[in-house]
């Protein structure tokens, strides 16, 4: 915990990817006990209590948390310290204000959210035990956005380290509290499974607990060099200019975050609703919903955790750049995260669809809908890490109004298209929750489409340099793909055993993304950052 260091653009992102990618991947392998453990039921359980904690996180926080990144990196390029100190307190004071709040609500009105879920569904999970897993998860609310506070301050400055280090010793802490609570529940003292959900709901309170001690420490130990020593006098006009620029500032990632998550929700309620009346059973209904808004995405944030690197650090680069004007930088940052999604992200995705059997049976157990919905759904998230990326730059240039039109337009979409699309897929044969999966491309090919022609027609910026990486995208993901379907030829994707289907993802991973690497070499080094270049002795 020594003196702070800052962090380029590159070298940023690619510090906050690498620790977001070891978070989500320990995110992804602790399933594997914690499933075995509480079952599809209480995984679905599990589920539930999540999706209703993922909105009223969003609603506590308000969006200020990114606000207070793009906003210190503002006020610290334009030398103004005293207002950045100033934001960091009134926004400390908002944050708690609305994170009690939000807990209260959370936990007074769990009963009418757990109704709002599963309606009159039979057969499943009941009203009572969702309220349960509802109520114990909301005490995290109390604690997080708290958390976030001293992320967001910390990265504004540009010290990615801390705040991405502080991230795996949240999800380490959660993560041990999950399996040794679970297992004691369930194996030891046999109780209920629900028990054991409220155990690992919990266990999100106590982990952002550690990592905030963690990060208060590492805060008062670099005061002077967060300025936080300095004495800053209460002044009513900048006071007011300070909170009207952090709403203005959490206005958009209020509306990309809570029009996604509520949108999550809503997709949840009307596969749940949608799903009986094609003929499927309650259990299988449950199940698939989960899939969709949990674990399903548990094994995409492998892929969209590069994406979220990418604008911890972008975002103050972008505001720096755009502060002064340099839109020659502003173009070349952008296109390098373009690169990213082409080059590294989209293959990645390829990959993971087409090993989606044993992606699934490795994590969970063998479950034909689980690894059907995933195989899709993985390809899908290509455009939603585009998706996070456009957005986050649109509101480090305060494209405040264009984020509010893509969103809006594009989860309209979304929702108008879930239910006639489930029943088309259903009449022509083909899996009605596949409907759902093009409802949500859908949306996000409009939404990408409006920001991206905006941000060249208004903003002038070319996405030449990401063009000319096309055609050797295409050739290297066609070689991927074709050794991806002569691996699967020969190796035992259908086995049980876990094992098994590790040694699959791992020989296949190494063998057919090493030949990738080596086919679009020059292109990923230019993308690396280039100290990292040089610790490596890689040539360029």
């Amino acid at each position: 915990m020594g003196k702070l260091k800052k962090s380029g653009f590159l070298e940023g992102a690619f510090i906050a990817t690498i620790c977001i990618i070891i978070t989500k991947i320990l995110g992804v392998l602790y399933v594997i006990p914690f499933y075995d453990i509480i079952g599809e039921k209480g995984g679905t359980l599990y589920g539930y209590a999540y999706n209703i904690y993922n909105i009223f996180l969003i609603i506590s926080s308000a969006g200020i948390p990114l606000a207070i990144s793009k906003l210190t990196s503002e006020y610290a390029t334009l030398k103004q310290d005293d207002k950045k100190v100033r934001m960091y307190q009134i926004s400390s004071k908002v944050i708690m204000i609305f994170s009690i709040v939000s807990f209260l609500i959370c936990f007074m009105f769990a009963p009418l959210f757990a109704k709002l879920i599963i309606g009159e569904l039979t057969g499943g999970n009941n009203i009572k035990d969702v309220a349960l897993v509802i109520r114990s998860i909301s005490f995290a609310l109390l604690i997080i956005p708290m958390l976030s506070i001293k992320r967001g301050y910390l990265q504004g400055h540009t010290y990615i380290k801390e705040p991405s280090i502080s991230q795996i010793i949240e999800q380490v802490v959660r993560i041990a509290i999950i399996i040794i609570g679970s297992y004691l529940c369930v194996r030891v003292f046999n109780l209920p499974v629900k028990y054991a959900v409220v155990t690992s709901t919990l266990a999100a309170c106590l982990g952002g607990l550690a990592t905030y001690i963690y990060l208060d420490i590492i805060t008062r130990k670099n005061r002077h060099q967060l300025g936080l020593d300095i004495e800053v006098k209460e002044n009513k006009k900048n006071d007011k200019e300070i909170i009207k620029k952090i709403i203005v500032y959490s206005i958009p990632f209020i509306v990309i975050n809570l029009v996604n998550n509520a949108t999550t929700f809503v997709d949840m309620v009307l596969i749940i609703k949608t799903l009986p009346k094609l003929g499927f059973t309650a259990t299988n209904t449950e199940f698939i919903g989960s899939v969709f808004t949990t674990w399903g995405v548990k094994i995409n944030t492998i892929i969209t955790s590069i994406a979220n690197g990418l604008i911890i650090s972008l975002i103050p680069n972008m505001v720096k750049d755009y502060n002064e004007k340099n839109n020659e930088s502003m173009n070349q940052t952008f296109n390098k995260c373009l690169k990213i999604i082409l080059l590294i992200i989209a293959p990645l995705a390829i990959f993971m669809s087409i090993m989606s059997t044993s992606m699934w049976n490795t994590f969970y157990s063998p479950n034909e809908y689980g690894s059907l919905i995933i195989k899709f759904n993985i390809i899908v998230t290509i455009f939603d890490c585009l998706y996070i990326v456009v957005n986050s730059l649109l509101q480090s240039i305060n494209g405040q109004k264009v984020i509010y039109k893509s969103v809006i337009i594009g989860q309209l979409i979304n929702v108008a298209l879930d239910i006639p699309l489930m029943v088309l897929f259903d009449k022509i044969g083909w899996p009605a929750y596949y409907g759902a999966i093009a409802a949500t491309l859908a949306c996000f090919i409009t939404a990408n489409g409006i920001s991206l022609h905006y941000l060249n027609k208004e903003m002038h910026l070319n996405y030449n340099e990401t063009i000319a990486s096309i055609p050797r995208f295409i050739l290297s993901t066609t070689v991927l793909i074709i050794m991806l379907k002569i691996f699967k030829m020969f190796l035992p994707i259908n086995s049980p055993r876990k094992l098994i289907q590790l040694t699959n993802i791992i020989i296949t991973g190494l063998v057919c993304g090493g030949t990738y690497i080596v086919i679009n070499f020059k292109s990923i080094i230019s993308i690396l950052p280039e100290k990292i270049v040089k610790k490596l002795r890689i040539p360029n």
